[in-house]
Parts: structure tokens; C-alpha cells; sequence
């Protein structure tokens, strides 16, 4: 992968963290995975977003990260942040492939999940109130932090191509609009501005 400009910056320090922000990165997550699409789903107290393997046959969850409703406004933000430095960069990234048809029923939720491997050691999760973001010409690393006394540790790396990006910002401001709304209901006869009840998906 290119490691062109790809030192990661803190973008979502705890109150009292030092701005320098520094994460422990334990081993069993330092190689990171790579991702090729995610689904965002809103939770009555947290995001759930799962990072997406879908090159061959099954397709599987390759992470699973847990992030407060707190916080999920605050990763939109650093990550438009950092897509607007990329294209500052290097242009627009490539966009991926799109459905070649687009009349096709969206799958249910369930039928989304019947076809994904959902391996033991990722179902549960991992937790995360931060996140570093980096990235080259060809890809987005994330760094998911846990940040708590004494000191900050990495819970997920996921890095994905740069085309995925934008899909999956469009998809997490989308789950942020549905807390919103959920939140502040609209006046009656308006209608709400997004899905319901329903996955994100960036695949």
C-alpha cells in the first residue's frame, strides 16, 4: 500500500488528552485489515459499523467497531476533514463500481447479514471514543482508539481505498441524521429527511 503522506493525526482527543495525542497500539491489531465496504447501523445507545470483506466467497465482517452516539458527529467531521485534505491533494478519489441495477429491491436487513460471515472473535465488537486518521494517494487508514487514564490504545485499524470514502461519510452523516430526527422528531406533515430502522450500507 502507499504510504505517501500517511502519518495519522489526532482527530478526536478525549477532553482531557493532551492535543499530541499518542495510542498504545497493541499487537493483535497493529497489521490492520482492509476493508472494502461497510454497513452503519444505529443502536439505541451506540453506531455499529462493520468493516466489510467482499472480494470471494463468503463475505465477512472483517471488524466490528462500537462508537457512542457522542461521538459519531465528531468522526464525521475529522474524516470530511481529511477527505477534504485528499482532494486538496490529489483530486477526487476514483469512485468504486456502481449497482448495474439500480431498480433492484435493497436487500432487509436480515437478508443483508444471511450473507455475510459473521466470525466469533469480531460479533461483540470493539470499542472506540476516537479515532486517528490517515492517509497516502491510493487509501484511508483508521486508527479506532480507546481513550482512557492512563493512556490511549487502539482497539481497530481498518484501512480502506480511497474511493470507498466518500460512500461511507454519506453513510455515517446518514446514521447521524436518523439520531437527530429520533431526537427532534420534525413538526407534523413533514416528512423526515432519511431512512429508518434500516443499515447503511457502502459496499
Amino acid at each position: 500500500m502507499n504510504s505517501e503522506n500517511s502519518e495519522p493525526t489526532p482527530e478526536i482527543p478525549a477532553p482531557d488528552e493532551n492535543p499530541a495525542l499518542r495510542a498504545r497500539v497493541p499487537e493483535h491489531v497493529a497489521g490492520g485489515c482492509f476493508s472494502t465496504g461497510a454497513i452503519v447501523i444505529t443502536g439505541p445507545n451506540e453506531f455499529i459499523i462493520d468493516f466489510l470483506q467482499t472480494i470471494g466467497r463468503p463475505h465477512r465482517v472483517a471488524s466490528r467497531v462500537v462508537i457512542p452516539h457522542a461521538v459519531m458527529p465528531q468522526f464525521v467531521e475529522a474524516l470530511q476533514k481529511n477527505l477534504d485534505i485528499y482532494r486538496g491533494r490529489f483530486g477526487d478519489p476514483p469512485a468504486p463500481p456502481t449497482n448495474q441495477n439500480p431498480d433492484q429491491k435493497r436487500p432487509t436487513p436480515q437478508e443483508i447479514y444471511d450473507d455475510l460471515k459473521l466470525p466469533d472473535e469480531v460479533l461483540s465488537g470493539v470499542y472506540a471514543n476516537g479515532v486517528m486518521i490517515g492517509h497516502g494517494a491510493t487509501e484511508f487508514g483508521l486508527d479506532f482508539l480507546t481513550s482512557f487514564f492512563p493512556q490511549s490504545a487502539v482497539s481497530a485499524r481498518v484501512f480502506l481505498a480511497s474511493g470507498q470514502i466518500p460512500r461511507l461519510l454519506e453513510s455515517l452523516k446518514g446514521a447521524v441524521r436518523q439520531i437527530q430526527e429520533r431526537q427532534n422528531p420534525p413538526p407534523p406533515g413533514q416528512e423526515p429527511g432519511g431512512p429508518t430502522d434500516t443499515p447503511d450500507t457502502d459496499t
